[in-house]
């Protein structure tokens, strides 16, 4: 019996080391030590932490690597960047959008980034966004699941025509169904678009995904309707609330209550460390706040919480490279996520956390799994974090779809080392 690849000597993200993967025809057909069969290729981990793919749940591909086109965003706030975007829409071209993002493409899969969930403006009539993605998902299907909302980033019912936009957006092949309520005119249009969007993904049969309170104001409770929608609707487990901000600033009575209601209606959560440690406070002199939602009181509660990475060179962000542990890393200093079982944790929040969010089929190391990977130069995932290390290989469907050296420095220090390799500093040594 031959295989199309084998990894031998490889740690698991649980700990497990000394085990061989064996692919065969996509999927995985063997997780055991010592696999003698024949192989088309293999690659010897040498002890080194083999992962399943990283997965970024919220993202803006529509929008990256546009940074500085047409201007810079001069204060950082997030209506800055929403303005700056709305500069920007009517001057690019599909082409545009088509080019950037599959550039973007190429850099996650370097990264071992292969499902990627964007969140896509249907608030203009022309609807470019939704061709140009509906393109590149069909470009990258065979190395990347790419899953599309339909996100009325102008508020579906304060920009003109925006619900028709959506709808035609969803008749058009996009997959999940977005909202914006907090941008809304007033909190009553935003608990009403809470509703109708709901309504909608409940008639088709589809998942929701909503930018719900990216707010500093703890008086913006969107999420409390999004919990009872996905009651009254029957969406349990269908329903995501992205950002989740004011709850940084809610009290902690309401706070009680929200997130016993959001764990009864089973409803997933993703925070982006990067972006809103970056945009929340920026009305706050000092004490300051950090940005984060309630990321470890929602996960102890018993909801799915991931963490993702939303913008990368783009009008709201102009830093990022589609590395997901430095979204991980960011994650665990904010929300101060210090213990060792804590650190573990916000490993599977970029790879097992956002795979259930998508609704990913085969995803993770499992025989009979899709045979996706990544061998990264660390031999555990908190060293990961730390050490946001090369790629080695990524493999997609069995196949090496990326290749990156080791990083090893090079000493010229008499009495020392001649080269140094991260991954060899363990704690203890």
């Amino acid at each position: 019996m031959s295989f199309d690849l084998i990894i031998q000597n490889a740690t698991l993200p649980d700990g497990r080391s000394g085990f061989d993967i064996a692919c065969r025809d996509g999927r995985i057909a063997a997780l055991e030590p010592n696999i003698t069969a024949e192989a088309a290729r293999v690659i010897d981990a040498q002890g080194l932490l083999v992962s399943p793919p990283f997965v970024d749940a919220h993202f803006h591909l529509d929008a990256t690597l546009s940074l500085g086109r047409p201007r810079m965003n001069a204060s950082g706030t997030l209506l800055e960047g929403i303005a700056l975007w709305g500069e920007l829409k009517p001057i690019q071209s599909i082409d545009e959008i088509v080019a950037r993002a599959m550039r973007y493409c190429d850099l996650a899969v370097s990264q071992g980034l292969l499902a990627i969930r964007t969140h896509v403006d249907v608030s203009d009539e022309d609807l470019k966004t939704v061709e140009a993605m509906l393109e590149v998902r069909e470009n990258v299907k065979d190395y990347i699941d790419l899953q599309l909302v339909a996100f009325p980033q102008d508020g579906v019912f304060r920009a003109e025509g925006a619900d028709k936009h959506l709808l035609r957006a969803l008749d058009m092949g996009v997959d999940v169904v977005g909202g914006i309520p907090h941008f809304e005119r007033t909190m009553a249009d935003g608990a009403r678009s809470v509703s109708w969007l709901c309504e909608v993904a409940a008639e088709r049969g589809l998942r929701v995904d909503m930018h719900c309170d990216e707010s500093d104001d703890p008086l913006s409770r969107h999420v409390e309707t999004l919990a009872y929608e996905t009651q009254r609707l029957g969406l349990q487990g269908r329903v995501t609330g992205s950002h989740l901000t004011s709850m940084h600033s809610m009290d902690n009575y309401f706070v009680s209550k929200l997130i016993a209601l959001m764990a009864e209606a089973d409803m997933q959560v993703i925070a982006n460390p990067l972006i809103n440690i970056m945009l929340q406070g920026r009305h706050d002199s000092y004490p300051k706040r950090r940005g984060q939602t309630r990321v470890r009181e929602l996960r102890d509660a018993g909801l799915n919480v991931a963490f993702g990475a939303d913008c990368v060179m783009d009008p709201w962000y102009s830093l990022g490279a589609a590395d997901m542990l430095e979204v991980a890393s960011m994650g665990l200093h904010v929300g101060q996520l210090s213990s060792r079982e804590d650190m573990r944790w916000c490993f599977d929040a970029v790879t097992e956390h956002p795979a259930k969010i998508l609704g990913l089929e085969g995803y993770g190391l499992a025989v009979g799994n899709k045979a996706d990977m990544v061998l990264l130069q660390a031999y555990d995932p908190i060293e990961a974090i730390r050490l946001k290390p090369s790629r080695l290989a990524v493999v997609r469907g069995g196949k090496v779809v990326s290749e990156t050296p080791p990083k090893i420095a090079t000493l010229s220090l008499k009495g020392r080392p001649a080269q140094v390799d991260p991954a060899s500093y363990c704690p203890g040594e």
